[in-house]
């Protein structure tokens, strides 16, 4: 049997094309993604507070209100929806990609053939052939009109295309997500701020109360000086802390106002007061908190979703520059009326139509797809990473919270009875001090301490929102 080796050595690159694009249409194996733990702080629940709405989470009235209006007027919001347009966009060019592109065309033209060429000695002979009308003789120059459509497509054989459109998509779903990340940080802030406001509120009263008393007990030892029961030095000391808690009223009222400023931003407003509801010692703490099953919570985080649809299209990004190494069918065609004259270019005779197909590959060059591979290939890599470190950085998170949470209860708990004891103290060092069995250094002593322990219980409890704010944001909570 005789081997036709001229068609084996022709044969052979299109088997080789082939078969290296059967290698290159094989899906490329997902990533190793690390694996949250199966237990959260030895607490599950059925339900998690991130699954909660915004008016079930805050049971505020006014926090509520100013989320709502933030939630409409943030510039950050804004910035975010427009991404997403531009993803949209993004997806809308990557689906067209995949259909025919037809253009209505009219265009005219001018040639001037020279007398050695084929064309111009072609032409001067056909001139002067009897098969030829007098609207058929041709000219030199040679005008050239046409009216009609033309299109071009490349088939998709390979699924290039497709996979680019998924890529678009999965960007289009990432952005969506991005924007819900902007609305739980904008949620969380906002109201972290407004009990930070809350506190400053009670802290404030808690000052000016504590002068007042020190304002008395100013006026009792200058009183007590005159009688000669008291010295100069006494009195300079109560002085001074009666000049101290002004001091600290003054830096609270211009922490109200940076606070407020902060949350008018925020708003998308200029600056005007913030209407608060009840004291922050008034203000409910949840009994209990349920956290989930640790993936469900993992998986309805914003940032966590994000990152996951941002690792997909980075995937299939880089399988589409892999196809793009297997040969192109590309089809071109038009259609319409074509003439040399303009008299006859409506003439039904002016029909014209053209098809062309072919399989192009790169052969030579091909440096810049292998860059185009390797640079996808890299922010593959980048994606997943980052998608790793978001959920470690989230489980982290949230478990610290938790944690925090049932430590800032215990000692708002202890705080509270010092806060108690202390106010006692104060009440029992001026009997005593009037009873000229104190110094007037424990009635100073005794006021400070009561001061710092309000003070701080109140600062204490607004850890407790803050962190309980937090944690709700850190279980997916504040997009829907």
């Amino acid at each position: 049997m005789k081997c036709n080796i001229p068609l084996i050595k022709y044969l052979l690159p299109v088997v080789l094309m082939f078969l290296n694009g059967c290698k290159m249409m094989t899906p490329l194996p997902a990533p190793t993604s690390l694996q949250a733990p199966r237990t959260f702080l030895e607490r599950m629940d059925s339900s998690s507070v991130g699954g909660m709405t915004i008016r079930n989470f805050f049971t505020d009235s006014y926090l509520v209100a100013l989320l709502d209006t933030a939630l409409i007027r943030n510039p950050d919001l804004a910035v975010a929806q427009q991404r997403i347009a531009q993803a949209r966009a993004d997806l809308q060019e990557r689906s067209g990609a995949l259909w025919p592109t037809v253009d209505a065309e009219i265009s005219g033209g001018v040639r001037r053939f020279g007398e050695y060429t084929m064309d111009g000695v072609g032409n001067y002979d056909t001139n002067f052939s009897d098969n030829i009308n007098p609207d058929q003789r041709m000219t030199n120059p040679l005008p050239d009109y046409f009216v009609g459509a033309r299109s071009t497509w490349e088939a998709d054989i390979w699924g290039k295309l497709r996979t680019r459109r998924k890529a678009a998509y999965l960007r289009f779903l990432a952005t969506e997500n991005g924007r819900q990340l902007v609305q739980t940080t904008l949620v969380a802030d906002i109201a972290r701020l407004y009990y930070e406001l809350l506190t400053l509120d009670n802290q404030l009263e808690i000052i000016q109360r504590n002068a007042v008393l020190q304002q008395q007990a100013l006026e009792t030892i200058i009183i007590q000086k005159e009688g000669g029961r008291a010295n100069e030095l006494a009195v300079r000391q109560f002085a001074a802390q009666l000049l101290n808690t002004q001091s600290l009223e003054i830096q609270i009222r211009q922490q109200i106002l940076e606070i407020e400023t902060r949350i008018n931003t925020l708003m998308g407003r200029f600056s005007q007061p913030i209407v608060r509801g009840n004291p922050i010692l008034d203000q409910k703490l949840p009994q209990s908190i349920g956290v989930g099953i640790p993936a469900e919570m993992l998986r309805r985080r914003p940032d966590v979703q994000q990152a996951e649809l941002e690792l997909k299209a980075n995937q299939e990004e880089l399988q589409a520059a892999r196809l793009s190494f297997l040969p192109s069918l590309n089809i071109t065609a038009y259609t319409g009326l074509n003439a040399f004259r303009s008299a006859v270019l409506l003439n039904p005779g002016s029909l014209a139509f053209g098809l062309l197909g072919g399989l192009t590959a790169p052969i030579l060059n091909r440096q810049a797809l292998r860059a185009n591979q390797n640079r996808a290939q890299a922010r593959s890599l980048e994606a997943l990473y980052s998608y790793n470190k978001t959920i470690l950085e989230a489980y982290q998170e949230s478990a610290l919270l938790m944690g925090t949470i049932d430590n800032l209860k215990k000692i708002s708990a202890l705080k509270t009875q010092e806060t108690s004891e202390l106010q006692q103290g104060v009440s029992i060092s001026n009997d005593l001090y009037l009873a000229g069995y104190a110094s007037y250094l424990e009635v100073i002593t005794a006021q400070r301490s009561v001061l710092s322990a309000e003070l701080e219980q109140t600062t204490i409890r607004q850890r407790e929102f803050s962190a309980l704010i937090d944690l709700y944001r850190s279980l997916g909570g504040g997009w829907e």
